[in-house]
């Protein structure tokens, strides 16, 4: 079972640690007990928005980045399941540059280079 708050928390402690910062940095800056923040991080604890927020304030990230962040982690993970069930699932796409529609391509791989990324696109 994939549990939102442990990916949640994964990514708390990844934006934290990019900075070098401390839990117990963080928890002063957010108003959080140290024990809570770990916690939460640890995946036991469910954080409530108004938590997420004062968190998300003291790492200045923005909140929307992180659930975009834990969208993709939840989605890598859902993936990963699958393959394990052999079950075939489509992989999810997130637009980044605008949508294109592509018809009439054989279905083959089709790689497009975008100035920060390259996003392989398969077609159906």
């Amino acid at each position: 079972m994939i549990l939102l708050r442990r990916l949640l928390g994964d990514v708390l402690r990844r934006q934290r640690q990019r900075q070098g910062r401390t839990l117990r940095e963080v928890s002063s800056s957010a108003r959080v007990s140290l024990g809570y923040l770990s916690e939460v991080e640890r995946g036991q604890k469910e954080a409530s928005s108004e938590l997420l927020s004062a968190i998300c304030d003291a790492l200045d990230v923005r909140m929307s980045e992180l659930m975009r962040e834990v969208s993709d982690e939840l989605a890598l993970a859902e993936l990963a399941r699958s393959a394990a069930a052999t079950e075939p699932v489509p992989t999810p796409v997130r637009p980044r540059l605008g949508s294109v529609s592509v018809t009439g391509v054989p279905p083959e791989r089709v790689t497009i280079k975008a100035p920060a990324e390259a996003v392989d696109v398969v077609a159906a």
